[in-house]
């Protein structure tokens, strides 16, 4: 799989489906990666910065009400939602201004759909002087107003794009042109594992320190392996680091769990494993949810980081050959975990992250007592208060009190 992942494909998945004006930019960014993932002062630099500036290593918790509720397997979470500016994405866009700021880009663009991972390179933006611009969906806009103010304050420009369905598909549309016509000086920080070649394995890298961390925690804590990885996959970068160093490790299950939104037989959900087809979206060959003609269908989610119609190529792999699973989870299923983590452990997960966690009751049940299942909560659901409140009905009167 290495070699595969080289050559800039996974199996039959991945590659460079580009304009011409874009191969010298990923020709130059994968020479540097190249040239500085193992010199001894980038690792330096990047360790320093995630062990101070993130707060790595983020711990792994015992979820013991659920596990109890459950009565299934010990249920871990990993604690991802604590990292600096509250979600894994920080993992990435630090690797990637590091490579930038060596490649002597003086201005950063991005796109967003939740709003984490613009948050996330805003601040590593700010972090390191650079002009930052963050492409975001008005409907994600105005879902996820909280971070907007967040990246306006960290200086970035945020730029509404009113094409489409108004999501994550045409913010990634608008950064690929502002690209393509500033490419001299600008780097793109693609926010997950999907892209052309290099970006998939470039991001799949600096985020596989969450898998490193659960090897290492897991030997600490319970002395040995997980049996189970639970994540959620929009294009699926926290599960592709959370996954990456057990891929194909015997008997430690890797659990993939994508959106199934209004329900898979609705059509209106973004699940492209399970409903997609082969097709190229976004510079890369990948699952891709289509019409019958081949057109690119519209995802939907209750949370804005999974209504993605495509997912990472690695991930197709993956399912492919076997070496992980995936199943899919409801919009109202979500929300049945958001509340469940929200009420029982004291933790309002994002609702990506709750989509692994409802999901989870029914691996840890499977897996039985005594065996350990982990979680990865890639993200807080502070950014999600104002969509469960209205999903859920839950509004800021009091009754009275004591």
């Amino acid at each position: 799989m290495r070699q595969r992942a080289e050559s800039g494909y996974f199996g039959p998945f991945g590659g460079r489906y580009v304009p011409e004006t874009l191969i010298h930019a990923l020709e130059e960014l994968e020479e540097s990666y190249e040239r500085y993932r193992n010199d001894p002062e980038f690792v330096e630099e990047l360790d320093a910065l995630a062990r101070d500036f993130v707060g790595r290593p983020t711990p792994l918790m015992l979820a013991s009400r659920l596990t109890r509720r459950w009565g299934g397997a010990n249920v871990w979470f990993k604690r991802e939602d604590l990292a600096h500016t509250g979600a894994h994405k920080i993992n990435n866009t630090l690797g990637q201004i590091l490579l930038a700021d060596r490649m002597g880009k003086r201005r950063i663009i991005a796109e967003t759909g939740a709003g984490q991972h613009g948050v996330a390179t805003a601040t590593v933006a700010a972090l390191y002087g650079k002009e930052c611009v963050v492409y975001m969906g008005e409907e994600d806009t105005r879902r996820q107003r909280l971070n907007v103010v967040r990246m306006r304050l960290l200086g970035a420009e945020v730029v509404p794009v009113r094409t489409g369905s108004r999501t994550l598909k045409d913010a990634v549309n608008e950064a690929i042109r502002d690209w393509v016509t500033n490419v001299e000086d600008t780097h793109y920080i693609i926010g997950s594992v999907v892209g052309p070649a290099p970006y998939p394995r470039i991001v799949r890298d600096f985020q596989t320190v969450i898998g490193r961390e659960i090897e290492a925690q897991a030997r600490e804590r319970f002395g040995g392996d997980p049996d189970a990885i639970v994540a959620c996959v929009g294009a699926g970068s926290n599960a592709i680091g959370a996954f990456h160093p057990f891929v194909g490790r015997e008997g430690v299950r890797l659990v993939g769990v994508e959106a199934a939104g209004r329900g898979l037989e609705s059509g209106e959900h973004g699940a492209s494993l399970a409903e997609g087809r082969l097709g190229v979206l976004h510079g890369a060959k990948s699952y891709v949810l289509q019409t019958p003609d081949g057109q690119i269908r519209e995802a939907h989610s209750i949370s804005a980081g999974l209504d993605y119609p495509a997912t990472g190529p690695e991930h197709a792999y993956l399912k492919e050959e076997g070496l992980a699973e995936y199943a899919s989870v409801t919009d109202e299923e979500a929300l049945e975990g958001f509340t469940l983590c929200s009420k029982l452990e004291g933790i309002l997960p994002a609702l990506e992250s709750a989509h692994a966690v409802y999901h989870a009751e029914k691996v840890a049940r499977e897996l039985g007592p005594g065996r350990n299942l982990v979680v990865c909560l890639s993200g807080r659901g502070d950014k999600d208060v104002e969509v469960a409140a209205e999903a859920l009905g839950v509004g800021p009167e009091v009754s009275g009190g004591r």
